[in-house]
């Protein structure tokens, strides 16, 4: 069993350097306002604030060292690297910047690195109780005992009742293999603090691995689940221990709830997918197995086991597919021959069989073998493997259903708390559109803006004020929808009786698009640019309602309606090539619209076309270097691509930048 690692860094930080602030009173206060945001525990929130004087004032420490706290709030661990760093340069006497910086960099494993931080932060603050301790878990880490241990004593000398310290030197004892210190400590941390999960964990995994005495691991790994009821990794833990009770169906339970916990949970997965092995539930093993392959294609072990088990059901060909795959990595495993030898004796292919049966006789008498030294060619090979695991792992992302029910007594919505933990979908930021109606929240109270917009709202020429926006509220007042009728009435008794203007037509397809009458409002779109072809919005508008017209036409598929059903993937190829064709007529009217280029990008991605989309994004982010939707787009792309480093540094923009998704898949992916 892992030792859970508790890396400390309380928000006191967040006023343990004050510093002498000079400028204007507006600014202090955003300041202030921002640490009160982050003490509030408003991380993403805050962040914006941060940004407000970053972007007056930086050449100040203190804004980049709090949105550094605020980021390893949310497990961005390189945005809080880099803004520490940022800090760092321009004040290189703060001491909560080398800590933060240190923090972040130990979550990354960079733990000598993270040890030098510590040694800067410890010169000015020489009893700092959470320092010293994640400066002896770092030293544990990098095998330097007798640091860890010369730490660890300075620590309980200066806080003789941190119980924490007490688990953390167990630990180290364990490492350097004195199971009677480690005890010791264990049971001095429990009598400071009965309530310490640590304790408790470290001392159940103890008696599994010295004593093999499952009942005391029980009853401590209960204490631990009591203590901290939502960490998969304990429900891990006990389900093994009820398995070696012969408690299956609490074993089953326990890795059941851990996967409600953490779908994405690799070790919960393959022990589930055994354990239904043994009991003979093979499909649903098959599911668990492949779950696993999906988050590491690698994974040996799932996949020799998915090729029993596909024997099992008798499909002798996928058994065969995976066999195939585990001996070209282990050419030595006697027993991955002799498994294929059985499916193709069964498939009727006997000479192939039989060779496969001699192959796996002759191995069974030497041992497996591995090659430690790794060619260019073999380094090449394992650069590609690792970009398609990249790859693999965020397309699991995007298609593994959470399908957890745990009931909370309550949830807020909103930006508030670690985000970073909430399950969202992973899927790409919307195209940008025109509407009458935007969502505001805390972060963006305004709607983003576009010249062309701007001038037609001037004009007074339409009845509502038109707005940018991507993400448009569902319209259900009775009254804002009587609005919208009696608008559409006052456009056909107005163009009825005067010469009609482009702008009227694309006043009523507004509010034909507002009713989400999408077949109207393209219609009178396509008046509009007949009557003036330079209407650069209109086009704009025209391509998100073709799309969202073909969309609502699928959708109603198979319920009748001919025209839909007929609307196949060729067609909606068509309409993504007219509503690409729509957006590259925007961009050649208006070349530094830079929501164009978002929309193109955006587009192009959804079509497969990730270079052209990475270009269109690299243009819009050019344009408008605040552009958050352009980078977690193109962070999201990178990642499909198996751009990891790319990847993640865009979603760390994305996030400092208020979209709050960002996070979320910023800790999925570096699990």
């Amino acid at each position: 069993m892992k030792f859970i690692r508790h890396i400390f860094l309380f928000l006191a930080l967040c006023m343990s350097y004050a510093g002498n602030l000079h400028g204007q009173i507006n600014t202090e206060q955003v300041l202030r306002i921002g640490q009160n945001s982050l003490y509030l525990e408003d991380y993403v929130l805050s962040i914006q604030y941060f940004n407000q004087i970053i972007a007056v004032k930086p050449y100040w420490a203190q804004p980049y060292f709090y949105r550094a706290i605020a980021k390893l709030s949310l497990d961005d661990y390189r945005g809080a690297e880099e803004d520490a760093s940022l800090a760092i340069e321009r004040n290189p006497f703060i001491s909560g910047a080398y800590e933060v910086r240190g923090v972040a960099l130990q979550n990354m494993g960079r733990q000598r690195e993270a040890i030098a931080d510590y040694d800067r932060a410890l010169e000015q603050l020489p009893h700092s109780r959470n320092i010293l301790l994640n400066k002896a878990l770092a030293q544990e880490d990098v095998e330097d005992y007798a640091g860890a241990d010369s730490t660890y004593a300075t620590l309980l000398r200066i806080y003789p009742k941190f119980d924490t310290g007490y688990v953390g030197r167990a630990k180290l004892h364990l490492a350097q293999g004195d199971t009677v210190a480690a005890l010791a400590d264990i049971d001095t941390a429990l009598s400071i603090n009965k309530n310490s999960t640590n304790a408790y964990s470290l001392r159940s995994d103890i008696a599994i691995k010295s004593k093999k005495d499952y009942e005391s691991a029980l009853a401590d790994m209960n204490e631990a689940i009591k203590l901290q009821p939502q960490f998969a990794g304990y429900f891990i833990n006990r389900a093994f221990l009820r398995y070696n009770l012969n408690d299956y169906f609490g074993a089953m339970a326990d890795y059941d709830y851990a996967i409600q916990l953490e779908p994405l949970n690799a070790t919960a997965l393959f022990n589930r997918g055994l354990l239904r092995a043994e009991v003979h539930d093979n499909n649903k093993a098959i599911d668990d197995f492949t779950q696993v392959l999906n988050l590491d294609r690698n994974n040996y072990h799932a996949l020799y086991n998915r090729a029993i088990l596909y024997k099992e059901i008798a499909d002798y060909r996928s058994s065969i597919a995976d066999l195939d795959r585990v001996i070209d990595e282990f050419p030595d495993f006697s027993g991955a021959y002799f498994l294929r030898s059985e499916n193709l004796r069964l498939l009727g292919d006997y000479n192939r069989a039989e060779k496969d049966y001699r192959k796996s006789i002759a191995l069974s008498k030497k041992p497996v073998t591995a090659d430690d030294g790794n060619s260019a060619s073999e380094n090449q090979a394992a650069a590609v493997e690792e970009s398609e695991d990249v790859a693999a792992m965020f397309t699991s992302l995007q298609t593994i259903d959470d399908n957890s029910d745990i009931k909370e007594g309550y949830q807020t919505p909103g930006i508030k708390g670690r985000v970073q933990d909430r399950r969202s979908m992973v899927e790409l930021e919307p195209p940008f559109t025109l509407s009458y109606y935007v969502t505001t929240t805390e972060i963006k109270e305004t709607p983003y803006y576009i010249k062309e917009v701007d001038d037609l709202n001037a004009t007074r020429a339409l009845r509502f004020l038109l707005m940018v926006a991507n993400r448009e509220p569902q319209l259900s007042e009775e009254d804002a929808i009587n609005r919208h009728f009696a608008s559409i009435e006052y456009y056909n008794s107005y163009i009825s009786t005067h010469t009609p203007r482009a702008v009227d037509y694309f006043g009523r397809a507004m509010d034909y698009y507002t009713l989400r009458n999408y077949q109207a409002a393209l219609a009178d779109l396509n008046r509009a640019i007949e009557l003036t072809p330079d209407f650069a919005i209109a086009y704009l508008l025209r391509a998100n309602v073709r799309r969202l017209n073909a969309e609502a036409s699928r959708a109603v598929e198979g319920n009748g309606d001919a025209s839909a059903a007929a609307l196949g993937q060729a067609a909606m190829k068509m309409v993504n090539a007219e509503a690409l064709e729509d957006i590259d007529k925007v961009i050649e009217l208006s070349p530094r619209m830079s929501f164009a280029w978002y929309n193109k990008g955006t587009l192009l991605a959804a079509a497969g076309d990730y270079t052209s989309a990475i270009s269109a994004f690299n243009k819009a982010i050019e344009l408008k270097p605040d552009f958050g939707e352009a980078y977690y787009n193109r962070g999201y792309i990178y990642l499909n691509m198996g751009n990891r480093n790319a990847g993640m540094a865009d979603l760390s923009k994305a996030g400092e930048l208020g979209i709050v998704p960002s996070y979320n898949l910023l800790k999925r992916m570096t699990r």
